[in-house]
């Protein structure tokens, strides 16, 4: 903990709480999830969620609530990680995810598509996901900005996405060579806000470290203030934070 100051020990804290502790790696086993499970109860409460690929969603749900962690979420990420499955495909694993126990599902947007002039194909899938989550789960939408790259384009997909009313709207999958960026996050923020700012923002991929986290952290803060920093608006994706922000409190796993 040397060199932590009691903003960066109140920081890390809050961090904690609005953190989706995420495993979503093709090797991924039974045993893996349930100790993603247990990680995500630390000394200093619980994460916000684990995020997980659909077949383990029920496992994941039914560990945290053996442990009275119905507050955790889960969610389940469909259409992953490429983004590449058909509008019928989504709607199936969807409602797979749902009947296994997902509490949230996160879609990931077809950003090929998207990037092979096909506009219409991100909004027709986020739509019929909706419609399958609407009453049951709350909708995520990935949108891979490291591969959207350009800005106006980014722009754009962010607002037709949030037109579609989903809980949040996410930087990337964490599974590409560029992921949650500064600049892709705050054309995100901005997009939420010329709407209504009734969208939650996640940055995902990359996010290693407490003060990686903070530059995430204030951009939200500046833009809507400090109300936003709770995990029904605001969450970081990671798979390795969780490490650095315990070690910061003094805890070495």
């Amino acid at each position: 903990m040397t060199g932590m100051t009691v903003g960066d020990e109140e920081l890390a804290q809050q961090t904690i709480g609005l953190l989706e502790l995420t495993s979503l790696n093709v090797d991924d086993t039974p045993e893996r999830i349930i100790v993603l499970c247990q990680r995500a109860l630390t000394p200093f409460g619980p994460v916000a969620a684990v995020c997980v690929a659909p077949r383990f969603a029920g496992l994941a749900r039914r560990t945290l609530d053996s442990w009275q962690a119905r507050d955790i979420k889960v969610v389940a990420a469909i259409n992953f990680p490429g983004g590449t499955g058909s509008v019928q495909s989504v709607e199936s694993e969807t409602q797979a995810a749902l009947m296994a126990g997902a509490d949230e599902i996160d879609l990931v947007y077809p950003f090929r598509a998207q990037l092979a002039g096909n506009k219409f194909a991100g909004a027709e899938m986020v739509a019929a996901c909706k419609e399958k989550c609407d009453g049951r789960a709350d909708l995520t939408v990935t949108l891979e900005t490291g591969v959207l790259r350009d800005p106006q384009v980014i722009h754009d997909v962010c607002r037709r996405v949030i037109q579609a009313g989903p809980a949040f709207i996410k930087t990337s999958t964490g599974k590409v060579a560029v992921n949650a960026t500064p600049q892709a996050s705050r054309i995100m923020v901005e997009a939420i806000a010329e709407v209504g700012g009734q969208v939650g923002f996640k940055a995902a991929g990359g996010v290693r470290t407490l003060a990686e986290a903070r530059i995430y952290l204030d951009l939200v803060r500046a833009r809507f203030g400090p109300l936003w920093l709770e995990p029904g608006r605001l969450r970081i994706g990671a798979a390795s934070l969780l490490d650095d922000l315990l070690l910061r409190l003094g805890l070495c796993e």
